[in-house]
């Protein structure tokens, strides 16, 4: 990640981002990776109006679509694929398939941003107070940002996601787990610019000036951090996705009947023999979607390096 922090300059940050757009243009394959995000984006937003259009929910079970004698197998082709069930539907319930990737498309992808979102806010804050503040406030917030990165993220979050209430909505209560055990990196980055850009002429400048360190923080110091940023979370998204999945796989995220691929991965564990398509249609899904955020942020990734765009 020292790469990230060597990719941000600070006063005309409006004409570096510029050119870091003009670069990430040139990338087809970041290009296209944005495409399908924002596809799956589209696709979650619109849920209930695309299982309206099917005329479908993603709780009602069809146990008339299933064959008792062979266990609950959905009777026809390709997991019972028809004109009203366009992905067929699930063996044992019944429930339409495509009803339920779509609004699991909701939880899936809402987590993964929440997550991100607040993991950027815990980072910053904490990144910014360790950089800027120097001294023992430096020396506590870097131990508390160690802390932080010694334990195993995925680990941490499972061991909280069974002792936390369960009165709380599980998807707002992943995005929050995730995000408290995920922010060290974010933090880390962010002191390590913070304490670059804290020498700078500019910042020199308005410290004389009289600006005090929330102003300095919001005016000098964040607009030289917004590329490394846009590339911590264009990396960070993807992997709270599989975060999420694996939660709900092992059952530690969120419950039937609300959806999401992971979940839909746990529960076609026992079909994957008799009904394949239960399993190729969520992890076909989740491995297109996690593939097009990883092409994204490695566009990003060398869109913002400086050493990527001499070579360009």
């Amino acid at each position: 990640m020292t790469a990230l922090v060597d990719a941000a300059a600070v006063p005309g940050a409006a004409p570096r981002e510029r050119r870091v757009w003009r670069r990430l243009r040139g990338d087809r394959a970041a290009l296209a990776g944005l495409a399908i995000v924002a596809v799956m984006i589209v696709v979650a937003l619109a849920a209930p109006l695309l299982t309206r259009l099917e005329g479908q929910d993603p709780t009602t079970f069809h146990s008339g679509l299933l064959d008792s004698a062979r266990g609950g197998v959905p009777t026809g082709a390709l997991g019972g694929i028809s004109g009203e069930h366009w992905l067929g539907v699930e063996p044992g319930t019944g429930r339409d398939v495509f009803a339920r990737v779509v609004h699991g498309a909701r939880v899936s992808l809402g987590v993964a941003f929440g997550a991100t979102v607040l993991e950027m806010l815990f980072g910053v804050v904490i990144g910014l107070g360790a950089g800027l503040g120097g001294g023992r406030a430096d020396a506590v917030l870097s131990r508390l940002i160690e802390l932080s990165l010694a334990f195993p993220p995925f680990l941490l979050a499972l061991a909280l996601m069974a002792i936390v209430p369960q009165s709380v909505p599980r998807p707002l209560l992943l995005a929050a787990v995730i995000s408290l055990v995920s922010w060290g990196n974010v933090a880390r980055v962010t002191r390590a610019q913070a304490l670059s850009l804290r020498t700078r002429e500019y910042v020199d400048a308005a410290r004389l000036s009289g600006a005090g360190p929330a102003r300095i923080a919001v005016r000098e110091i964040l607009p030289g951090l917004t590329t490394p940023l846009l590339v911590l979370a264009a990396l960070k998204a993807p992997i709270n996705m599989v975060q999420e999945a694996g939660l709900s796989f092992l059952g530690a995220g969120v419950r039937p009947p609300t959806p999401s691929w992971g979940q839909m991965l746990s529960s076609a564990t026992t079909w994957f023999r008799t009904d394949p398509m239960y399993v190729l249609v969520p992890g076909g899904l989740l491995f297109l979607t996690l593939l097009a955020f990883t092409l994204f942020a490695d566009g990003v990734r060398k869109a913002a390096d400086p050493r990527w765009s001499a070579r360009a």
